[in-house]
């Protein structure tokens, strides 16, 4: 009987040493890369995950936030995949748009299957906006000027033809009979830029996720005309009116992630697994996440690999409607 308790437990140190051996350390250096200028969704997704992890002390040192703008996405993509693949403390921040720019072959020679898509930290929606002494006081005010005159109505965004703040203008142009084809739009570098082009008055009507007028909500700069959402959404928002309810039909939600680089490690790979597992967990965390407009939605490891996978053949087949894609 000795022996078997000894042989038992010489077995079970050597089990915890073997998961020690294999146990990985937070990364000594940390950094979130912001595909685009400061001020948009990505710099707001990288501050939500630097503030977490700095105030539940996941991590020993602040996280460093840094920003790499160009092709809504697809600079950053192609630098970790070819340049920086292995980096255990880089995450890259990803949006819908990321993903709709996927689905249309944009990031170059790079596909969905290229990187690790790490965690989901929350979802936004897509909206319309206008300047608060803007003569459009209603979505379908701004409709029905742009349906007389489409060449009346300046849209603006962050990004190019063909991402998702183009797309979901063309879907409005589709649903009041106008072809897309024919708006006048104006696309900028960041969701920042056009939110200062609409209040220079330099465009009419800005379109972009809501997440990123949260900060002008308070003020009286800029009236957000509708929300794509299913419902009217709660707390300070829950007075902007959806499309839907306005008689557009017009859903899209926005979600906001990380991915890491292809040749990140299956142990460090798992560590950020367990770290975000951990992190949505906190009081820290979901405060932070109210904080910058986002919705709970929290995809980790092989389920989000899944979700983005369908995501990116979903907006291919919407791509494919207006020319976009093949």
């Amino acid at each position: 009987m000795k022996k078997i308790i000894t042989r038992t437990l010489t077995a079970t140190a050597l089990l915890l040493a073997a998961n020690q051996a294999f146990a990985i350390e937070a990364p000594d250096r940390t950094e979130c890369i912001a595909p685009a200028k400061p001020g948009g969704g990505f710099d707001l997704t990288c501050k939500l995950l630097q503030v977490s992890l700095q105030e539940t002390k996941a991590i020993n040192k602040p996280m460093r936030v840094t920003y790499m703008p160009g092709g809504v996405g697809a600079v950053a993509y192609n630098a970790i995949v070819a340049q920086r693949p292995a980096e255990f403390g880089t995450v890259v921040a990803f949006s819908g748009g990321s993903l709709l720019n996927l689905s249309q072959g944009k990031f170059g020679r790079y596909g969905v299957d290229d990187v690790k898509w790490l965690a989901a930290v929350g979802t936004d929606y897509g909206m319309i906006a206008v300047r608060a002494d803007s003569p459009y006081k209603t979505l379908k005010d701004l409709m029905e000027a742009f349906k007389k005159d489409p060449t009346s109505v300046v849209f603006g965004a962050g990004a190019s033809i063909g991402s998702q703040d183009w797309m979901k203008t063309a879907l409005l142009a589709r649903e009041v009979g106008v072809d897309p084809r024919k708006m006048r739009y104006v696309a900028f570098e960041g969701g920042g830029e056009p939110v200062t082009a609409l209040l220079g008055n330099h465009i009419q009507a800005v379109s972009g996720d809501l997440s990123e007028m949260v900060p002008y909500l308070q003020g009286d700069k800029i009236r957000v005309l509708a929300v794509y959402s299913e419902e009217r959404l709660p707390g300070q928002l829950a007075e902007v009116p959806t499309a839907k309810e306005q008689g557009y039909n017009l859903v899209w939600p926005v979600i906001r992630g990380f991915y890491l680089g292809p040749k990140v490690s299956d142990e460090e790979y798992q560590w950020w697994t367990d770290a975000f597992a951990k992190l949505q967990q906190t009081e820290e965390f979901k405060k932070q996440r109210d904080l910058r407009g986002l919705f709970e939605f929290n995809l980790r490891g092989k389920e989000l690999d899944a979700y983005v996978k369908k995501q990116v053949s979903d907006y291919r087949e919407q791509a494919k409607a207006f020319g976009l894609a093949k």
